[in-house]
């Protein structure tokens, strides 16, 4: 098997909220912690990351990676506004330090889909203040780690609000035909399906949109407004702008203070086909979930691309996994090509290095992830070969961990942890994902 260049990143990825435990300062924790939550189970103490990030690295190296993405938690850095926490930054610092006396280039990542709950009591991902308060952020980050900071990701999959507000669009159009059609015994929305897998998130989807009035009340007591704008809400077009204004803030005020840093950010990407009918969506889709951010781009280091499956788009919208398929834990189809698919595609169109900051499969069949990997990667070859400008590879994730409303029922890891213990317990896959440099 063919090697790839000594330079090409091989690595794993984790989000802070859902390996480092007790993140409580986050509106995601308040959100699990209401009576009508929509999260199957409680964070807590998730990985014990926070703690273990030493020995979970130590593990990453030894298997052979050279890389490792993670994320620096907002709510803990500056858990009131405009007040900074030192220790956090120390924390921080020293888990990229580690990084590098064990070999793995550290990428972090500023915002991945938390935020203090000061900034949604503000407005949230719907107010222009965001983007001053994003910035501030930033700037306090990358000077008190300039000297520390490398590949730097601003937000993790910044159009994410934009593809739930699709998939909520569908759904209540779906549920109003079910209810239509339906006899009396069936009305009220049987039939319109669970479109859950058609975001790369774990979300249940169905639930929130059943459980939205239960949920007004308690976040207006959190949040201070009943329908509070976190990052996975269904974005506004305005809201939209205002995520890139916030970037574009961001990426300004890093390279002030930390020249010598990269930055980029990441966005969810599907591998979009279509049946006859469906091109005229499937153009649509491709423009919303990517080409339109173009612009905004244009200034970038490098862009994430994060990618676990394909969607098919019909006349009508997306269609449903299709009849037989493998599914995975998360509800994708299992569908590795889709990743070298998208990198073609993306390419066509992004002007610099691009890295897959996230690609990876729940499941709790090791060979299949093996498989799964290999497939995946035999298609970053190829787009090298063919002189795509590729850094990187990040599985997704390096630990089995919360996978937010999902809970911890999806293994997406290369090491498995025990939920009672924190035991920690290495997978064939992670040796075979080293190997393959």
């Amino acid at each position: 098997m063919n090697k790839f260049p000594k330079e090409f990143l091989i690595g794993a990825a984790t989000a802070g909220q859902q390996v480092e435990g007790n993140n409580d300062k986050c509106d995601v924790w308040a959100m699990e912690h209401i009576e009508h939550s929509t999260y199957n189970d409680f964070s807590g103490d998730a990985c014990d990351h926070y703690h273990r990030y030493e020995e979970d690295l130590r593990r990453a190296a030894d298997a052979g990676l050279n890389a490792y993405r993670f994320s620096i938690e907002w709510s803990r850095v500056e858990p009131e506004e405009g007040v900074f926490d030192e220790a956090e930054i120390d924390h921080y610092r020293r888990m990229i330090r580690t990084c590098r006396e064990l070999g793995l280039e550290p990428m972090t990542t500023l915002m991945h889909f938390t935020s203090p709950v000061w900034l949604i009591k503000k407005g949230g991902w719907e107010a222009e203040s965001t983007v001053a308060d994003f910035a501030r952020y930033a700037g306090h980050v990358a000077t008190e780690l300039a000297d520390d900071l490398g590949l730097v990701c601003t937000i993790n999959e910044a159009n994410m609000g934009t593809q739930i507000a699709r998939l909520m669009r569908r759904y209540e159009m779906m549920a109003r035909l079910a209810a239509q059609k339906a006899a009396a015994a069936r009305a009220g929305g049987e039939g319109a399906g669970n479109l859950d897998g058609n975001v790369q998130m774990g979300i249940n989807l169905q639930q929130m949109m059943e459980q939205q009035k239960l949920q007004a009340a308690e976040y207006a007591q959190v949040f201070g407004t009943p329908d509070p704008h976190v990052f996975q809400s269904a974005r506004t077009a305005e809201g939209d702008a205002i995520v890139m204004r916030a970037h574009q803030a961001a990426r300004e005020a890093i390279r002030a203070a930390a020249p010598n840093a990269k930055v980029g950010l990441t966005l969810s990407l599907h591998d979009i086909q279509w049946i006859p009918g469906g091109e005229a969506v499937a153009a649509a889709e491709w423009g919303e979930e990517f080409t339109h951010y173009l612009p905004a781009l244009a200034g970038d280091d490098f862009l994430g691309v994060q990618n676990y499956a394909r969607a098919i788009a019909g006349p009508d919208g997306d269609l449903p996994v299709p009849e037989g398929a493998e599914v995975t834990q998360a509800g994708y189809e299992y569908y590795p090509q889709a990743l070298e698919h998208v990198l073609r595609k993306v390419a066509q169109g992004f002007e610099g290095t691009l890295y897959v900051t996230e690609n990876g499969i729940a499941t709790d069949d090791d060979e299949r992830r093996r498989e799964f990997i290999s497939s995946a990667l035999g298609g970053v070859r190829r787009c090298l070969a063919d002189g795509l400008p590729i850094g990187g590879y990040f599985y997704w994730s390096l630990l089995d961990n919360w996978e937010w409303q999902h809970g911890y029922s999806k293994t997406f890891g290369l090491i498995a942890v025990d939920r009672e213990t924190q035991k920690r317990s290495v997978k064939p896959s992670l040796f075979f994902l080293g190997g393959m440099r």
